[in-house]
């Protein structure tokens, strides 16, 4: 079974793409981008883009009724993320974090709590910047999982 990378890439930070980019060149992967703007990609046989209407998840959803199971999805968007575990995909953000059927539940979770929190009126601030640390977690958890791939 050939395995693909989808990337919800409308939030998607610059340096996780680049790692992206070279991982689907060295290793002969299809790395697919969606997002609901034009992104510039390298020319490749292996990296396109997918760009989707404007609309609340219309790339979410592209994402996941293109997906198979055993797929690379790359997404912050924890919706998405359990739909792509649903489906028996393995799931990394942009931070390095793997998302599974084990801590998914709970993530859903807090984000809904810290949504109520943030609606309330409450300011919970925004997430830290991307530091080298979150692009190395990245980076290590995509190479376990391009481990895990049948060389071609």
């Amino acid at each position: 079974m050939t395995v693909a990378i989808w990337v919800d890439a409308d939030a998607c930070p610059n340096p996780i793409k680049a790692i992206l980019y070279r991982a689907a060149e060295r290793r002969e992967i299809a790395l697919t981008l969606v997002a609901n703007h034009a992104i510039s990609v390298p020319p490749s046989r292996f990296i396109r883009t997918l760009r989707v209407e404007q609309g609340f998840d219309k790339a979410d959803d592209t994402i996941v009724a293109r997906i198979n199971a055993g797929d690379l999805v790359i997404t912050a968007d924890l919706p998405l993320a359990n739909d792509a575990i649903d489906k028996g995909a393995y799931v990394i953000t942009s931070r390095g974090e793997v998302l599974d059927k084990s801590n998914i539940r709970q993530r859903v979770q807090m984000r809904d709590f810290m949504e109520t929190m943030r609606s309330s009126g409450v300011q919970t601030g925004g997430p830290a910047a991307l530091s080298n640390a979150d692009k190395m977690q990245f980076g290590n958890a995509l190479d376990r999982w391009l481990q895990r791939q049948p060389k071609k």
